[in-house]
């Protein structure tokens, strides 16, 4: 597979967030020369360096000059402002600037295209299918927003006619991409800084879904009522649907009969065109077995053998920052997630009940966003009332500046049913953590912003304790 001509040598802003690393990597491996720039070091860049990338820390003007003759294109996110002095720099000389999902789009040619979208569940449904396939011998070509726990890698160039992505409704940028293989899994009101009101969220989905190519199929929740309103619309408008969940009826659909979970998982019972198949999944929450279905389901779609698909998905180790287990202090379990929503925080934490077993629940949870934080306070809330003790941050802004009267005194003061902290000073966070667990308890940090780095700093201030007492 060859590099695209638009993107032969790449200069990519931004080169060491999720969705841009991955492109950088398909572009190294097609042997297509590539550089870029960011912020601060990640550990991203180990491995691009390696393959061949260069990649400068800050961002100038001179850093489009990494290779002759200068970029082809430069790649953007929506988060790159104009006035970003390397964008500034490529709009003065004409060099053609393609936002991520046109980059992405452009890697997609001559592949036959399986897209995952929705409010919650993408970046785990694309890796599950992503596992799946790949234990099917089928080396699909991928691009994740997430790390998988198999390989470290949010990213493949892969031998397969196959090419699984996730498809990110947030900036409406999704409608780049005609897959054969559409997967929602449900449709949710969020992002709304950017689509403005609840109805234009809905409509992008759509507008989506209007993308798939002629023959192809769209893969809906039957037990998300927006997706199942969306699914029907498609059908009426004559795209081939099927759904997936206990509310799924039709022969070809997946229905799910049952669900058992444990505290390393589940058993999801499914009825798959006449035939009745018992799937492993080995994260916890029946919303994690519903997205193993929607995998399912898709990979059928793509040509794999069911009981292959099932035997790949019993074997998904997951995806970093997705519950994902962060180390022991004695009795004390810790484990991080990158829940950012309310129906996200309350279909974890359901999970997470599971898994304690007869231990408390713990959350260290970072609000995201404040425009997300003022518009969701009341049901992030009502969604950790579900823990026994939380702790609340201030939030982490990412892209906005702070708002007045916006912090995470909103959620927290809002908090009942739970043991409830405020604890805005981000260094006071892990000595308040580490005083609140008990022997058996489960502690999750959980939020997309920097509360991820806190988890490795409790299990550490918890066995510097153990050591003292």
């Amino acid at each position: 597979m060859t590099v695209p001509e638009e993107l032969r040598r790449a200069h990519l802003i931004g080169i060491g967030g999720a969705g841009m690393s991955g492109i950088a990597r398909i572009l190294l491996a097609r042997g297509g020369e590539v550089s870029g720039s960011d912020a601060k070091d990640s550990r991203a860049f180990l491995t691009l360096r390696a393959q061949g990338a260069r990649i400068e820390i800050g961002q100038k003007a001179e850093n489009l000059d990494a290779f002759d003759g200068g970029p082809s294109a430069v790649v953007v996110s929506t988060a790159i402002k104009e006035s970003n002095p390397e964008l500034a720099a490529a709009r003065e000389r004409g060099i053609p600037v393609l936002h991520r999902a046109q980059a992405l789009a452009a890697l997609m040619r001559g592949h036959r295209v399986a897209c995952i979208a929705g409010t919650h569940g993408k970046t785990s449904t694309t890796s599950m299918l992503t596992v799946a396939l790949q234990h099917c011998r089928l080396d699909p070509s991928f691009a994740i927003g997430g790390d998988l726990n198999e390989s470290g890698a949010n990213a493949h160039h892969g031998s397969g006619g196959v090419f699984v992505a996730e498809a990110d409704e947030s900036d409406g940028s999704f409608l780049t991409y005609s897959p054969s293989v559409a997967v929602v899994t449900n449709v949710e009101p969020d992002h709304l800084d950017h689509h403005g009101t609840a109805e234009a969220y809905t409509a992008v989905f759509t507008d989506f879904v209007r993308r798939i190519e002629p023959d192809g199929v769209l893969i809906a929740c039957a037990d998300d009522a927006p997706a199942a309103e969306l699914a029907a619309r498609a059908e009426a408008d004559g795209v081939r649907v099927l759904r997936y969940g206990r509310a799924a009826t039709d022969a070809a659909d997946a229905r799910v009969l049952d669900y058992k979970p444990d505290e390393n998982g589940g058993l999801v019972r499914v009825a798959l065109r006449g035939e009745e198949l018992d799937v492993r999944v080995a994260v916890p929450g029946e919303h994690m077995a519903l997205n193993a279905v929607a995998a399912l389901l898709a990979g059928v779609e793509l040509g794999a053998p069911v009981d292959g698909l099932a035997e790949g998905l019993a074997a998904f180790g997951g995806v970093r920052r997705r519950f994902e287990f962060k180390g022991r202090a004695g009795d004390v379990r810790v484990y991080d997630d990158y829940a950012h929503h309310p129906t996200e925080v309350a279909a974890q934490l359901r999970a997470v009940r599971h898994a304690a077993g007869g231990g408390r629940v713990v959350v260290v949870f970072q609000p995201h966003l404040y425009s997300r934080t003022k518009a969701f306070a009341a049901e992030f809330a009502e969604a950790l009332g579900l823990a026994d003790e939380v702790v609340v941050l201030d939030v982490f802004g990412a892209r906005e500046e702070p708002e007045p009267g916006v912090s995470g005194a909103l959620i927290a003061d809002a908090v009942t049913g739970a043991n409830v902290h405020y604890e805005p000073a981000f260094d006071s966070v892990v000595p308040l953590a580490a005083g609140l667990v008990e022997p058996g308890d489960l502690l999750v940090t959980m939020g997309a912003g920097d509360v991820t780095g806190l988890g490795p700093e409790i299990l550490a201030e918890l066995d510097r304790r153990a050591e003292q007492s």
